[in-house]
């Protein structure tokens, strides 16, 4: 059984957050507006470290629930999507 939401590691989840997180702000560069990693921290009031941090392949960075809270409005992404493995 292939459960895309089950994670072997703490790595392999902060990895599969910053991966959804990059791909639905390119998502909303697309189709609304550019959106920038500086834009979207500004945004959400967190530093532009913490979201280019999340969505580096070389640093894997925590992230409370509130600020992924706050990231998925402003993306208009349901909170559960930066959970799911592509």
């Amino acid at each position: 059984m292939n459960n895309k939401y089950i994670f072997t590691s703490e790595k392999e989840l902060y990895s599969t957050i910053g991966d959804n997180i990059r791909y639905y702000r390119k998502l909303f560069s697309l189709n609304k507006q550019e959106l920038t990693q500086k834009k979207l921290a500004k945004l959400a009031n967190i530093s532009t470290s913490l979201i280019g941090n999340l969505e580096s392949k070389n640093t894997f960075q925590g992230i409370s629930v509130y600020n992924l809270y706050k990231i998925s409005k402003i993306l208009d992404v349901p909170l559960e999507n930066f959970f799911i493995r592509r």
